[in-house]
């Protein structure tokens, strides 16, 4: 047993290292989607529509990404993910050439058929060979924190290469683009070396489900249903309070916002991420010891106290807050009560994906893969959710699309105390 579990260490170092690309490429449309409002003179719903082509290709690709891994396996399907994903950015780059909007949302929806062939692979990855439970929760929570630390560098490396991005040009994103590019083919060639456990092709002989089947199969768990619904709940929420509390801060007053240097606005949206960083690094220590539902249930009561708190905040009340600055270092900045309490948020979105994921995959056995596939393309509310929170802002105000959000957290706590209990549907 022992020796069987040192074989392991290699692919979820890899799989690790997965999950920071995931967050790496998925971040860099937070300061795009600033850039491209200077750029374009886009509203705040028209800036989140790079965001939204991202996660939009969830939609399309999750279930074909659940039937690959069982065809294919893991290691292919993450060969041709990382393909996928340098093309993606690439079109991104190109965008900055022809300095064409339409261009850039075609290479953000590119890239996020990348994405969701990497989440597919790593979560169940992770949750198999820790061994499902409370193990396979505290690998998704290690692999959730070097996607926070990605997560965590994109908006100060961003800042650190482009400079105010609200006066910046997609051309002038140019080298956070290389880099990505080139970590993307750094990492095809290290995959094409490492031996991946394939759990998926070794069932594949017993496995003589038809296509439908297979994708209804999962569906049949009424605790995974609602998990899929509480994963489009989650990811949305997680996205929507950096990208409108960045918006909120930067945008003029005309504009309903503060007209807060972007700079400092920068420092605070990464210091949410640095946030989930330490929350799911805490994760990782204590995720074999505390159950996910005792996680999840936590964590999305309090994110809801501290998003009812922001929204009665007033924006004239002043603090000094901690904040992740632009020199890799840690220091002090003077901003409205509001963006406290939403920057703290991050610590407690930091542990919900591993959660649900696990909860929502307890008991599913042959089925994990393709589970997999629906919760990828459940991820889409990441997209929908800014979108219609930017709808909002635009019509009422920045304050009130923050209800969206709480309402979000309120589902997720409902699924931690009620829906995650493990039953199948009478009907299968």
């Amino acid at each position: 047993m022992t020796k069987q579990q040192k074989s392991y260490v290699l692919p979820i170092i890899v799989m690790i290292a997965l999950f920071g690309m995931i967050s790496f490429v998925t971040g860099l449309q937070n300061p795009m989607g600033i850039i491209v409002k200077n750029q374009f003179g886009a509203s705040n719903f028209m800036s989140q529509l790079g965001n939204a082509a991202n996660f939009l290709a969830y939609l399309f690709m999750g279930i074909p990404s659940g039937l690959l891994l069982q065809r294919v396996g893991y290691k292919k399907t993450a060969l041709i993910a990382v393909a996928v994903g340098f093309i993606g950015v690439g079109i991104q780059y190109l965008s900055g050439s022809f300095a064409s909007f339409p261009v850039y949302l075609a290479g953000a929806f590119i890239s996020g058929f990348s994405m969701c062939m990497l989440n597919a692979v790593v979560n169940p990855m992770l949750n198999t060979l820790g061994g499902g439970g409370k193990k396979g929760n505290q690998l998704i929570q290690i692999g959730g924190s070097f996607n926070s630390l990605n997560a965590t560098i994109v908006p100060v490396l961003v800042g650190y290469l482009i400079g105010n991005a609200s006066q910046a040009t997609i051309k002038d994103a140019n080298p956070a683009l290389f880099i990505a590019m080139g970590v993307f083919a750094f990492v095809f060639v290290v995959l094409l070396i490492v031996n991946i456990p394939e759990p998926s092709l070794a069932r594949q002989e017993e496995n003589n489900t038809s296509v439908a089947e297979t994708i209804t199969a999962p569906l049949s768990y009424k605790h995974f249903a609602l998990g899929a619904i509480a994963i489009f709940v989650y990811v949305g929420v997680e996205v929507g309070i950096p990208n409108f509390s960045n918006l909120f801060m930067t945008s003029s007053a005309a504009e309903g916002g503060l007209g807060i240097n972007p700079t400092i606005a920068g420092s605070v949206v990464g210091t949410y991420w640095f946030l989930m960083l330490i929350g799911r690094l805490l994760g990782g220590i204590f995720g074999g010891k505390v159950s996910s539902k005792a996680m999840l249930s936590t964590t999305s009561g309090l994110a809801a106290l501290l998003v009812v708190l922001a929204i009665f905040s007033s924006t004239d009340t002043l603090v000094k807050m901690p904040v992740f600055m632009s020199d890799i270092s840690l220091g002090l900045a003077e901003v409205p009560i509001t963006f406290m309490f939403l920057t703290l948020c991050g610590f407690c979105t930091s542990i919900m994906w591993g959660s649900i994921f696990n909860l929502a995959v307890e008991g599913l056995g042959k089925h994990t893969e393709a589970a997999s596939g629906i919760f990828m393309m459940l991820v889409v509310g990441g997209g929908i959710f800014p979108l219609i929170q930017g709808g909002i802002a635009d019509s009422i105000s920045y304050t009130a699309s923050f209800w969206l959000v709480f309402a979000g957290l309120i589902y997720l706590l409902y699924y931690a105390l009620i829906g995650s209990k493990v039953t199948k549907r009478a009907d299968n």
